[in-house]
């Protein structure tokens, strides 16, 4: 077959996929598939060849190669699908006006950033409702998750960075590096859709000031900047800036959604996967337990709930090949609760560890007047100051916008740095969810390395660092929360080289827990190319007749 007429197919297929979202959004249907555009939603199916657990980015891969090879498969998510307009005529809201589409099941929402000027401005009183980011708290860290049919990648900035290959076989010795970066990475871009900012716009651009000017602070202390590219269409951002598309990135659009521009998964993965007729999505159904038939089949239980998160309906699935894509959190308090619980009792004593936040810090610098950021910033980070070659402090800082309409001179960074410290998740019998043993300790080896490499910026320009942005305690690094969450389930422990989960066959773990903690850029690209070599090697192994 040609390369021209697959791109034709699959093209095609996304096609068949967003008349199907589409329909299904019309109709207010929580299962989507091809037969959805017809009219009625058609009956439950309880039982199916195989079944993806999440749709974010290892479920969404996961979903599109096994409709290819033509199996039936139902993919389960427990957030809405994003494609129905709200009063306002937008599917999401923005950033600086959040309302219950914000937040899930929250009545405040919980941005990264608590206060300006020290004043409680940024967050907001908001309506309980399914809404696209959750933030999850456990004791001495909280991890941003998105909810919906797409996942994180209906939330996230959109850098779709590809690792330092040597630090990539630094956390997978055992992979084939040669065949990542030759084949899986490119396979993962391309259906991404990544593209890269036009640099002759990017230096003229009024949107993209306050990179420009970190970069020159950055410069000025000796520091390398790189351009990082993205899955937000940049096409699209240069006729939101010329006022000949509706603005999306450049109106203060991101954490809680894009409208427009942005290719996230249901734009790509998912439509091509309910294109291929194989596939079918239900939403708002959370998988709760996982257990194994006496023929070998697995069994799952999941709570379907309503927009008031009241579960209206607990039912029954089963499936001989079960592919777990609930992101480092959702696929590990599965499979540990399945061990501790004796569900799944053989699974390796290594399920629940190596759990990490890819060494994420969050912090802004207060820039002198003549150093304005500008009013108008774009909401889609296309830069990152890299010192990760720095072996005795190796940070990867992305340069992020702070989009508020109004001059502000603060420079706003998340420091990706190389936090060895993991941590374990444990069963807690009383809730029937899980703890994480991570500490504030081990958040303040992350604060260390990110100072290191601020304080050199700010001594070499003679700024300092902005305390009003995190609370009002005059805290100046975030390292309470990550965007990042890795680990859980790592490859080649709890799973072998391909994520075939330790214990049992066909079962497989496609997503973010299979990464040992830090990966040392933003992670979804390597997720995605992750999936993709799991999904090769399984297909052409375990599903053969």
């Amino acid at each position: 077959m040609t390369a021209k007429l697959m791109q034709h197919q699959l093209t095609r297929r996304q096609i068949l996929g967003m008349v199907a979202l589409q329909a299904a959004a019309a109709s207010g249907l929580t299962r989507i598939g091809l037969q959805s555009a017809s009219a009625a939603e058609p009956a439950a199916v309880d039982n199916a060849p195989a079944i993806v657990i999440g749709s974010g980015y290892g479920g969404a891969v996961a979903a599109l190669r096994l409709g290819q090879a033509g199996i039936r498969t139902i993919v389960l998510e427990m957030g809405r699908l994003w494609n129905t307009p709200g009063s306002d005529g937008k599917v999401f809201c923005s950033t600086a006006a959040p309302d219950q589409r914000s937040m899930w099941f929250r009545t405040r929402t919980e941005a990264p950033l608590a206060t300006f000027l020290w004043l409680d401005v940024v967050n907001r009183d908001i309506s309980r409702y399914p809404g696209v980011l959750d933030r999850v708290r456990f004791a001495d860290m909280s991890v941003f998750v998105g909810r919906g049919v797409g996942g994180g990648s209906l939330v996230n900035g959109g850098m779709a960075v590809t690792p330092l290959q040597s630090y990539f076989a630094e956390q997978f010795p055992t992979v084939d590096v040669n065949e990542m970066y030759g084949t899986y990475f490119p396979r993962a871009r391309s259906v991404l859709g990544v593209n890269s900012v036009d640099p002759a716009w990017f230096e003229s651009t009024e949107w993209y000031q306050f990179t420009r000017v970190s970069r020159k602070h950055a410069q000025n202390a000796g520091l390398r900047t790189t351009f990082v590219p993205s899955v937000y269409d940049f096409g699209h951002m240069q006729r939101e800036a010329a006022g000949t598309a509706t603005k999306s990135a450049l109106a203060q659009e991101v954490i809680y959604g894009n409208n427009h521009g942005k290719r996230s998964l249901d734009k790509t993965y998912l439509a091509s996967a309910l294109g291929t007729g194989n596939v079918t999505i239900h939403t708002m159904e959370k998988v709760r337990a996982i257990s194994r038939a006496s023929d070998g089949t697995y069994v799952l239980t999941a709570d379907r709930v309503d927009a008031t998160g009241t579960v209206v309906e607990t039912k029954q699935y089963g499936c001989t090949y079960l592919f777990l894509g609930g992101g480092s959190l959702g696929t590990t308090e599965l499979l540990v609760r399945a061990r501790e619980t004796g569900t799944l009792p053989a699974l390796d004593a290594s399920v629940g560890s190596g759990w990490g936040t890819n060494g994420n810090v969050m912090l802004g610098r207060a820039n002198h007047l003549w150093d304005t950021v500008g009013a108008n910033q774009s909401t889609m980070p296309v830069m990152g100051i890299d010192d990760w070659a720095n072996t005795a402090n190796p940070v990867f800082a992305e340069i992020a916008p702070l989009p508020t309409g109004l001059e502000h001179w603060v420079s706003l960074y998340l420091a990706i740095t190389k936090n060895p410290q993991r941590a374990s998740f444990s069963y807690d019998s009383g809730t029937g969810g899980v703890r994480l043993g991570w500490t504030a300790a081990q958040s303040a080896v992350s604060v260390s390395m990110a100072k290191k490499l601020f304080d050199r910026i700010n001594s070499a320009n003679s700024t300092i660092y902005r305390y009003d942005l995190f609370g009002s305690s005059n805290k100046i690094f975030a390292d309470d929360f990550t965007y990042h969450p890795l680990g859980g389930c790592v490859l080649g422990k709890a799973t072998d080289n391909y994520g075939r989960v330790k214990g049992y066959s066909k079962l497989y773990v496609t997503d973010g827990s299979l990464v040992p903690g830090s990966i040392g850029v933003n992670p979804f690209v390597t997720i995605t190319a992750l999936a993709e070599r799991t999904m090769a090697r399984v297909l052409a192994e375990d599903t053969a007749p």
